[in-house]
């Protein structure tokens, strides 16, 4: 089968579109015909392995475990392990796994919900890493509530544009903070109220937001907490700061030092993968309450190209890979 692959760390270059061969599923894994990946900045912290802990941290020190990139899909199952119960050869699913850059590709039966019956392949493969991301920040971490202000910092991103629509779908007043090209769509997916960055500090303590969800990762912790009211929260999802070696990790352990000496609330976000959310997320989709952003699209010999555009921080909303087009 096609797929794109890698045999040691380094930029989109080490990225080589070649034959490998179709995988088997495992006692509890789902065999799936990928018809689409989501292209996220996990994928090219796997590709480049930094910052250097994701090594130490099992994906291998020298070159990475497993060849085949990418993690969001969606796709129609071709088999099905001994031990799968609840899927069946011909159903449109979606969720993640390791190596959905393929034609085929192996998902644990726990990582996958059947796909939003409203969404396309490519639209669905936008969904299962950002959105879900997103409703953990809003929810879980930031305990939103109706009424809040809650400002969204990186709105028009993968995460971001999830996260202004999950906000308004919890009853929330929802200032979006992105640049001035990407205003137009932020409104268009529910923001109340659209800072530009370029031109105004939105944690110039003019304006406090009970929760702030910081996807960006480019602004020091003591800032950002000059948007926040006194018992507001912040959560930490993302960034591609923090230098070669801890990233944003830096972030997590500066937060966790800091939050036990003041009022406001400090919480890193390690997004976990349920498939009750994916199955919660296509309640909202089929409702109509939630709405995938793409950007582009691009066919799977081209996967290094669409990461090296997601790598430039232009991108509105989501960034698919067509496998099966």
């Amino acid at each position: 089968m096609k797929a794109i692959v890698q045999y040691r760390y380094g930029s989109a270059d080490v990225l080589e579109f070649g034959d490998v061969v179709k995988p088997s599923p495992k006692l509890d894994e789902v065999l799936v015909r990928v018809h689409a990946a989501g292209v996220d900045p996990g994928v090219w912290h796997l590709m480049t392995g930094q910052p250097y802990l994701v090594r130490v941290m099992g994906f291998g020190l020298r070159a990475p475990k497993t060849a085949v990139r990418g993690r969001g899909l969606a796709g129609r199952v071709e088999a099905v392990g001994a031990n799968v119960s609840g899927f069946k050869i011909g159903d449109d699913v979606y969720g993640t796994c390791e190596g959905s850059f393929a034609e085929y590709a192996c998902a644990r039966a726990d990582r996958l919900a059947p796909k939003p019956a409203n969404l396309s392949f490519e639209q669905a493969a936008a969904v299962p890493i950002s959105a879900a991301t997103a409703l953990q920040a809003l929810r879980d971490k930031g305990q939103v509530r109706p009424g809040q202000r809650v400002a969204i910092v990186g709105a028009a991103g993968g995460v971001g544009s999830f996260a202004v629509q999950l906000a308004k779908v919890f009853g929330a007043h929802v200032t979006a903070v992105c640049g001035p090209t990407k205003a137009d769509l932020v409104r268009s997916i529910g923001a109340d109220d659209v800072i530009d960055y370029t031109r105004v500090d939105f944690a110039d303590g003019s304006r406090r937001y009970d929760l702030v969800v910081d996807t960006a990762g480019n602004r020091s912790l003591s800032h950002l907490r000059r948007a926040l009211t006194p018992g507001g929260t912040l959560v930490i999802v993302g960034g591609e700061g923090g230098g070669p070696w801890l990233g944003i990790v830096g972030r997590i352990f500066g937060a966790m030092f800091v939050a036990p000496f003041v009022k406001q609330k400090l919480r890193p976000l390690s997004a976990t993968e349920r498939p009750e959310d994916l199955k919660y997320l296509t309640t909202l989709i089929e409702a109509g309450s939630v709405t995938p952003v793409i950007d582009r699209t691009y066919p799977l010999r081209e996967a290094p190209d669409a990461i090296r555009y997601l790598e430039q921080g232009h991108a509105r909303g989501k960034v698919v890979i067509s496998v099966l087009g």
